[in-house]
């Protein structure tokens, strides 16, 4: 794999982010890289949380799940970017009606959108947009596929305490062993973490429910295991997964009394992993069933830190996507 050396100059070529299958490592790099620049904004002692950076841009999140945190995390990134902002409120939309995804959006971009952010039920929905509309789109999260600005959240989250507990400010991913544990077969999230952490060097093991496990993931380059105690067994990263009953048709498990039994994550199950192991989790959290609370609310978690770090990661994203900045390395 070519290697950047330090110092040179990345330019950002593409049009929108789908997913993170398609990004190349120095691609992931780049955006992790142009983040901090805007976590610092939102750190700013003075109060004034923006910058000009999209000023007079149109961004518009177009929404087909429910969501709070990326939608709101969407929302508050371009408005500290300077972007006029428009939020689509599908249920009172033309969709009703039977309009199709293309035709909506031709409308909307008759306004001069210039970013689109837009989550859906349908697997592909945001590249199928992607590939005829001239808008900017970011998917926010398409059926049980990917989630993208989520992992990166993620990726950043976990390179920041690692630089800041070895003191090294170019310090990656390389050599961590991630443990995702819950409903893989559901989680967007999972494959998105699979293809930006193992691109970034880590390791991942995905632990669950064989029935909540698919033999798909074995060909990605991960471990899998039914064995909680096997995956968090020498994990620098626990990501927990809730589980997404509103994606079963059936129920893929006895109860919820056994998920807890057998995979949630407490002071008791921990003791099988590293005690500096951070937790993480992409929200919503259903306490105590995959996690307990002594465990959500304790000093191993970065879980509110996440949501700190999407907002900065999501401000990079549509920067690079409309900017096309040159990044040092």
């Amino acid at each position: 794999m070519a290697t950047v050396s330090e110092g040179e100059q990345r330019v950002w070529t593409r049009k929108d982010l789908i997913g993170l299958e398609d990004l190349s490592r120095d691609e992931l790099d780049m955006i992790l890289d142009t983040a901090p620049q805007f976590l610092a904004v939102s750190e700013r002692e003075s109060g004034i949380k923006k910058v000009p950076v999209l000023q007079g841009r149109l961004v518009v999140n177009w929404f087909y799940e429910p969501s709070t945190r990326t939608r709101t995390s969407f929302e508050l990134a371009a408005k500290r970017l300077s972007a006029d902002t428009l939020t689509m409120n599908v249920a009172a939309s033309s969709a009703k009606k039977g309009e199709t995804l293309h035709d909506t959006l031709y409308n909307i971009e008759a306004m001069h959108t210039d970013i689109v952010v837009i989550r859906h039920s349908a697997a592909g929905a945001s590249r199928i947009l992607a590939e005829r509309h001239p808008s900017h789109i970011i998917n926010a999260g398409d059926g049980a596929h990917e989630h993208p600005t989520q992992a990166l959240l993620d990726a950043f989250t976990i390179r920041q305490h690692v630089r800041r507990t070895r003191g090294d400010g170019r310090a990656g991913l390389d050599g961590l062993r991630v443990a995702i544990i819950g409903d893989i077969a559901h989680s967007r999230v999972a494959r998105s973490n699979v293809w930006g952490l193992t691109k970034l060097g880590a390791s991942v093991v995905l632990c669950g429910p064989r029935t909540l496990l698919p033999d798909a993931f074995t060909r990605l380059g991960v471990d899998v295991t039914s064995d909680l105690r096997e995956a968090i067994d020498g994990a620098d990263v626990i990501y927990v997964l809730r589980i997404q009953m509103e994606r079963q048709s059936k129920c893929l498990f006895p109860s919820i009394r056994e998920y807890i039994r057998l995979f949630r994550i407490d002071n008791e199950s921990l003791k099988a992993a590293k005690p500096d192991a951070l937790i993480m989790h992409p929200g919503p959290i259903n306490r105590d069933v995959e996690l307990s609370s002594e465990v959500a609310d304790g000093p191993r978690n970065v879980i509110l830190e996440q949501v700190t770090n999407g907002v900065a990661v999501r401000m990079a994203v549509m920067h690079l996507l409309v900017n096309k900045p040159r990044v040092t390395a």
